[in-house]
């Protein structure tokens, strides 16, 4: 059994693609947990999609043992946090289950936006913050300018900072000592009634929901009663371990220590994330501090090509709800499109990350219609509604006003790339509330409306600066804004996919740009197609199909053509008006991932 003293807590926080996962890999190595055989790149990324980007999405935790160079022997639990800006309540919950950080900074690239975020969230959780300056063996490291950046930027001291290199190993052993000297160790007692925070959870097809745990007081171990505070039921503990990184069963977690239980429970929604877990013979009275629970804020709809795979779909999106509670999804049927869900998402790329795993898992073609947050439409009769899909807003008649969800974005970019950043933010609606520079790097914060930014602003951002920008946001609340449904209608009936909520000074441009791309993509009838851009009742652009023509007039010769002419092409337009009254106009699926693509362009 292990005193408190000789344990370790800490998670490895660092802007996404900065070495997190990899100096994880070296620590591991060093202290033994996997033999050399065993060991791969990215040990810790569990998932294909997470090994083939290069990202980690979900948070991972390993206990290992290693021996200081004076002989003593330590326990050191680490938690290997995701970088990217969709998964910070990943990072968040993951803090609140250790004493200390160790923050990674690229010494090629510098301080990033979500360097930043991820440290202010380390410091609100009173952590004390180890600074490792990687990839020392590039030769575009800079150390020194990487520590001025530190200090400036975040306002940490660097005089404890260890250089490293995650790729060959070099610094590693240094890392380790500095764990072990500078960060605390957790506090708690075995004597007490049982205190236990739940990290995470996870569904296993053989073993139904694993718990992560970080025992604050007393011990868990295996048959003992426990208790969920915030439901109030009540389950056996059947298996008890910890992650070395294999699995392994232990007899009992006692305080200070972070491992996995098994309580038999099949359904994840049973297990909270941030809840409490008490022994059921003697419960606490006070809860654990809670983190607020993940919200969705980016929504769209996820309907299958080929309709008979709808089942697949459901099933498929219930097998990936398992894993992962931040995602919802709800049934939704379209006129154009059929069957299929409305899905919320934390951000885009976790909007992409979903939408690959179901085709790559479960093997669906998949149509995404445009991704659009939740606004809070406040009606005349003081009632105020969540508004996920454009196509169920109100009557306008009854609405008092719309809001809609903004930012605070923090973007890190070298100075030279400062114009056409400015005017980005300007032309999404941003209000610019601080500059501030590193050197030659500016650090700007904006406020931007999320629906401005939800589609395509990081892709145009690193374009615009060749990959140097950084971009990280919080959301501040929900703000009013002079927001209108922009309706598209083909042949005079509406669509509802397309219908989406834009600020009315841009109604106009991208009601005619539709328009026109719907020109294009929609294939040619026997009658002649309007398709029109409307708000409310009122059309504000319009384009025409032409219809195919058949020249009846061919086979008439001799006297008395001119009335029959005439006659035949009476018929022949009264043919036509049946047809466009009775006939179906198909709306092709490229139509649709091309008004996507406008989206994207604009």
């Amino acid at each position: 059994m292990s005193t408190l003293d000789n344990i370790r807590n800490f998670a490895i926080i660092a802007h996404i693609d900065h070495g997190k996962s990899t100096i994880a890999d070296r620590i591991i190595q060093l202290c033994g947990g996997l033999t050399e055989r065993e060991m791969k790149e990215q040990v810790l990324d569990s998932m294909d999609i997470e090994r083939e980007r290069g990202i980690t999405i979900k948070a991972q935790t390993v206990k290992l043992k290693y021996k200081s160079k004076d002989g003593k022997d330590y326990i050191l639990n680490i938690i290997d946090t995701p970088g990217h800006v969709d998964f910070s309540y990943e990072v968040s919950r993951s803090l609140y289950a250790c004493e200390g950080s160790i923050l990674i900074v690229d010494s090629t690239q510098g301080v990033e936006a979500q360097t930043l975020a991820n440290v202010y969230q380390a410091l609100d959780t009173n952590h004390e913050i180890i600074p490792i300056l990687n990839k020392v063996d590039l030769p575009a490291s800079d150390l020194e300018r990487t520590r001025k950046q530190i200090e400036d930027v975040i306002g940490i001291e660097t005089s404890n900072s260890v250089p490293c290199s995650g790729k060959t190993g070099e610094g590693i052993g240094e890392i380790l000592e500095q764990i072990i000297s500078v960060l605390p160790s957790p506090k708690g007692r075995v004597d007490e009634d049982l205190k236990c925070l739940l990290v995470d959870s996870w569904y296993d097809s053989y073993l139904g929901v694993i718990i992560l745990a970080r025992v604050i007081d007393g011990k868990i171990k295996k048959n003992m009663k426990i208790k969920m505070m915030s439901s109030n039921r009540e389950y056996t503990v059947e298996k008890v371990g910890v992650f070395t990184p294999k699995p392994i069963d232990v007899e009992e977690l006692n305080s200070g220590e972070i491992g996995f239980i098994i309580t038999g429970i099949k359904n994840l929604s049973e297990t909270k994330v941030g809840d409490t877990i008490c022994d059921s013979l003697n419960p606490i009275k006070e809860a654990l501090p809670g983190f607020k629970p993940s919200k969705p804020v980016v929504f769209c709809g996820l309907f299958p090509v080929d309709s008979s795979e709808y089942q697949k779909l459901k099933d498929g999106l219930a097998k990936l709800k398992l894993n992962d509670a931040s995602f919802s999804y709800d049934p939704e049927s379209s006129s154009a499109l059929g069957l299929g869900f409305r899905c919320g998402f934390l951000g885009l790329l976790h909007l992409e990350i979903i939408t690959e795993r179901l085709e790559r898992e479960f093997d669906i073609n998949l149509l995404t219609t445009t991704p659009g947050v939740v606004y809070k439409v406040h009606l005349n009769n003081g009632k105020i509604i969540d508004l996920q899909n454009p196509s169920s807003l109100p009557d306008p008649t009854l609405i008092k006003m719309i809001e809609e969800p903004w930012i605070k974005a923090t973007i890190i970019s070298p100075d030279q790339y400062l114009g056409s950043i400015m005017k980005l933010c300007q032309s999404k609606r941003g209000i610019q509330k601080n500059l501030s520079y590193s050197g030659n790097r500016a650090v700007i914060n904006y406020e931007i409306p999320l629906n401005e930014v939800v589609f395509d602003f990081n892709d145009r951002l690193k374009s615009m600066t060749s990959g140097y920008a950084s971009f990280d946001y919080e959301i501040i609340g929900h703000r009013e804004g002079d927001l209108v449904k922009l309706g598209i209608l083909v042949n005079s009936e509406p669509v509802d996919a397309l219908a989406m909520m834009v600020h009315k000074d841009f109604a106009q441009t991208i009601g005619r740009e539709v328009c026109e791309k719907l020109k294009d993509l929609i294939p040619r009838h026997n009658f002649m197609i309007p398709i029109q851009a409307a708000i409310g009742g009122k059309i504000i652009a319009r384009e025409t199909i032409k219809g195919f023509k058949k020249d009846v007039l061919t086979k008439i010769h001799g006297g008395g053509a001119l009335d029959r002419k005439r006659k035949l092409l009476e018929k022949q337009k009264k043919g036509k008006a049946k047809a466009k009254q009775f006939g179906r106009v198909e709306i092709p699926q490229e139509a649709f991932i091309g008004v996507l693509k406008i989206n994207k362009e604009r």
